[in-house]
């Protein structure tokens, strides 16, 4: 099971291996208070993505088809997720106040099958 959260969102016993999919470090938060098992900042967009797409709605679908284009040449990575979900729960967790539009989402979607 994958689940999303927000990683100043508060630690859950529920959310399971806890894995940070942003390239850049959360903010005001050391690994202590994030409780991140694993920081994986290689599957998440490119910089050149990220700042194109500047969380606008408007280029989400968009945003979705490029990023999963990107995905497909970090097999290491998204093998390294797959792994972690066959042994149980997952939370990926992203830094962004956009709880729609983010990379953690479109991963799921992508993780999932439903590239839509």
């Amino acid at each position: 099971m994958i689940k999303i959260k927000r990683v100043y969102e508060p630690f859950d016993k529920g959310d399971g291996l806890r894995i940070l999919v942003d390239r850049l470090w959360p903010r005001g938060k050391t690994l202590q208070q994030a409780k991140i098992d694993l920081w994986l900042k290689d599957i998440a967009p490119s910089d050149t993505l990220r700042i194109w797409f500047a969380h606008d709605p408007a280029k989400w679908k968009e945003f979705k088809k490029r990023y999963s284009e990107e995905l497909k040449g970090k097999k290491e990575a998204v093998e390294t997720i797959k792994e972690k979900m066959r042994e149980g729960t997952l939370t990926l967790l992203y830094g962004t106040k956009d709880t729609e539009h983010n990379n953690a989402v479109a991963l799921k979607e992508y993780l999932s099958g439903n590239r839509s």
